[in-house]
């Protein structure tokens, strides 16, 4: 009989021949601790993981909104350029204040 006479949460078990003692990781010897230890690392994993995504959902929000705003931007400065309503000098002022910022 390798496990019997539960008492107070603790198991007795062979240990090896006419010995018995008490074990108290829940009748799985260390496998109990370390079991215990990878359940955390894998919950730490996982809240790492889910607010590593919402960080970088953010940052792919806010910098995709800057890019078109910027591009957009430049495709009217552009077009002013063209039109003829800004000069050379102004031209590149703008764009090089536009890229800067």
């Amino acid at each position: 009989m390798m496990f019997g006479n539960i008492n107070a949460g603790g198991f007795l078990v062979h240990s090896g021949e006419f010995e018995w003692g008490w074990h108290d990781m829940m009748g799985f010897g260390y496998f109990g601790i370390f079991g215990a230890i990878f359940m955390l690392l894998f919950w730490v994993a996982i809240i790492v993981g889910v607010v590593w995504f919402i960080k970088w959902i953010i940052e792919q929000s806010s910098t995709g909104t800057t890019k078109t705003s910027k591009n957009r931007a430049l495709e009217i400065l552009d077009e002013k350029y063209a039109r003829g309503e800004i000069d050379d000098e102004e031209y590149e002022r703008r764009k090089r204040k536009l890229l800067e910022g």
